[in-house]
């Protein structure tokens, strides 16, 4: 028996993972409601949800959404994982905190001696994470396919084309599609997509 481990994004939940068990038929499909919001947090309860699958299934295969994906690969689970699906990755953390700051009008020299900054977007920017991004690159050899909105305000297209052709991942572009896939037609795009590229 193999099993899916759903990672949501932020705002999401574990119980998320319902919609996407009708699409892997022949799996077990997990959502993990993990507690951490940094990528070493995260990582750890991620690596630990993994492993513990690995030991119980055939197969473990992941379905991460926008940052449970960014999570996902600080998880270091290469070894555990069959395969991956990320839907609206973050897969450069470091070029939206410095635009996150842009927006902000908030200049390094600032976020370095105040060491948090909230913004008036409800964002909260940290010097401590933006270190370890860019300290922590990110490594990632899974095989793995990535679904992107042509209008995905918080990743570019060519951020994720890049990420992309240097991991060697397959990547999949809808058109008009938003960051948050979530209204009926998007829905349904993100439906098709698994179903053609579920290697279950």
């Amino acid at each position: 028996m193999n099993v899916v481990l759903y990672i949501h994004g932020k705002g999401g939940n574990a119980e998320e993972a319902e919609h996407y068990k009708e699409l892997f038929p022949s799996c077990e499909v997990i959502g993990l409601d993990y507690k951490g919001w940094t990528p070493w947090e995260a990582g750890e309860e991620i690596s630990r949800a993994i492993k513990s699958l690995k030991i119980r299934y055939d197969k473990v295969f992941l379905l991460a959404n926008s940052i449970g994906a960014f999570f996902s690969m600080y998880a270091n689970i290469k070894d555990e994982i069959a395969y991956a699906y990320f839907i609206s990755p973050i897969v450069n953390m470091e070029k939206l905190i410095t635009d996150m700051m842009g927006w902000a009008n908030v200049t390094e020299s600032e976020l370095q001696e105040k060491g948090t900054i909230q913004t008036d977007f409800g964002e909260e920017l940290s010097w401590q994470y933006l270190c370890f991004v860019r300290n922590n690159p990110i490594t990632w050899n899974v095989a793995t396919d990535i679904l992107y909105g042509s209008k995905d305000n918080l990743t570019s297209i060519d951020t994720v084309t890049a990420f992309a052709e240097t991991h060697h991942a397959s990547l999949t572009v809808m058109e008009n599609g938003e960051h948050w896939f979530h209204t009926e037609e998007q829905m349904r795009f993100l439906d098709a997509w698994l179903q053609k590229k579920s290697v279950n």
